[in-house]
C-alpha cells in the first residue's frame, strides 16, 4: 500500500478507536459528555488532519522547493482549520464545561500527535532538500 493510502487507512482507523473509547465512556461511566460531542469533535479534527495530510503529500512529489513550501503549508493549515474549529467549539457551541474543555484538548493532542508522528516518518526516510 502506498503511504499516503496506508496513512489515510491508519487515520480512519484512528478515527474508529477514538469512536468506540468514546462510546464506552459514555455509556459506562457517568462523564458528563454526550456521544454526540465525543463524534462531531472527533469528525472535526479527522477531517483537518485528512486535509493536512493530503496538502503534505501532495507536495512529496513536487521538487524540493515546493515540498518545503507544502510541508509548510499543511502545517500552517492544519493549525489555522484548529483554531478556527476552537472558536467554534467553545464560542459558538458554547462547550465550556470541563468534561469538554478535556475531551477537546485530548483529541486536539491524538490527531496532532498522529500527523506529526506520519510527517517526521515520512521526512526520515526522504527528507527536504
Amino acid at each position: 500500500m502506498k503511504p499516503p493510502a496506508r496513512t489515510i487507512f491508519l487515520l480512519a482507523i484512528l478515527e474508529m478507536t477514538v469512536l468506540v473509547v468514546g462510546f464506552i465512556i459514555t455509556s459506562g461511566i457517568e462523564s458528563g459528555l454526550e456521544y454526540k460531542e465525543i463524534i462531531l469533535s472527533s469528525a472535526g479534527f479527522t477531517i483537518i488532519a485528512f486535509f493536512a495530510l493530503i496538502i503534505f503529500f501532495r507536495g512529496r512529489h513536487k521538487e524540493l522547493a515546493s515540498q518545503t513550501m507544502h510541508t509548510l503549508v499543511a502545517i500552517s493549515l492544519k493549525f489555522l482549520a484548529e483554531l478556527i474549529f476552537a472558536f467554534l467549539w467553545f464560542f459558538v457551541g458554547k462547550k465550556t464545561g470541563i468534561s469538554s474543555v478535556v475531551l477537546f484538548f485530548v483529541l486536539y493532542l491524538t490527531f496532532t500527535l498522529f500527523s506529526v508522528m506520519v510527517i517526521l516518518k515520512t521526512l526520515k526516510s526522504k527528507s527536504l532538500e
